[in-house]
C-alpha cells in the first residue's frame, strides 16, 4: 500500500468519524431511545412500495430491516442498491418525533447511482455533481400531513447533517453529511 493510499484511507476514516461524532453530539439524536425499538414507515412515490420496519431494537440495528431499507431506497431507475448509512434512519426517526407524526415518509429519492445522478445533474440545476445520495447518506422526502416548510424547519432544528428546502418541488432533502442548510 502506498503512502497516498494510506493517506486517502485515513482521510476517509477521519471524515466518517467526524460525521459520526457530529451526529452523536446532536442533542436530538443523543436523545433517541436506548431501549425498545426505533421504527420508520415509508411510501415510495416512484415504485408504489410501502414499508414499515423496526430498524433498531434494544441497542442494535436489525440486519434484515436494514436490508429491506437498502432495497426500498435503491436507485429505482437502475435497480442498483448499496448500504444506506444507518444514521440516516436515526435522523429520520428523530425528525418524525420532532414532527410528532405517525405518517409515512414519502420517498422522492434515496440512493442514486453515479449514472442517475449525472443524468439528473444535467437536467436540473438543483442536483450536485457528487451528491450524498450516491454515498447512501441522503434522502429526499415529504409527509402527507405536514407542509414542506414545517418539515424543513423541523429538520433544521435537529442540527444534524444537511437540510435542503425545495418548496416548488414539494420535498425536503436531509443527509448525514456536515451541518448546512439551503
Amino acid at each position: 500500500m502506498t503512502d497516498l493510499d494510506r493517506t486517502g484511507r485515513r482521510r476517509v476514516l477521519m471524515m466518517g468519524l467526524a460525521g459520526a461524532a457530529t451526529l452523536l453530539a446532536t442533542p436530538a439524536l443523543a436523545a433517541l431511545p436506548k431501549r425498545g425499538a426505533r421504527s420508520l414507515s415509508f411510501h415510495h412515490l416512484h415504485t408504489g412500495e410501502n414499508l414499515r420496519v423496526d430498524y433498531w431494537v434494544d441497542g442494535d440495528y436489525v440486519p434484515g430491516a436494514l436490508a429491506s431499507l437498502n432495497h426500498l431506497l435503491r436507485d429505482f431507475r437502475t435497480q442498483r442498491q448499496i448500504e444506506i448509512d444507518p444514521k440516516l434512519f436515526d435522523l429520520l426517526h428523530a425528525l418524525r418525533g420532532r414532527l410528532d407524526t405517525p405518517a409515512p415518509f414519502r420517498i422522492i429519492s434515496g440512493y442514486r447511482s453515479p449514472a442517475t445522478n449525472a443524468m439528473l445533474h444535467r437536467v436540473s440545476g438543483g442536483v450536485a455533481s457528487h451528491s450524498l445520495h450516491m454515498d447512501g447518506m441522503a434522502i429526499d422526502i415529504s409527509l402527507a400531513n405536514r407542509g414542506t416548510a414545517e418539515v424543513y424547519r423541523a429538520a433544521r432544528s435537529l442540527k444534524a447533517g444537511g437540510v435542503g428546502y425545495y418548496p416548488k418541488s414539494g420535498f425536503v432533502h436531509v443527509d448525514t453529511g456536515r451541518v448546512r442548510y439551503w
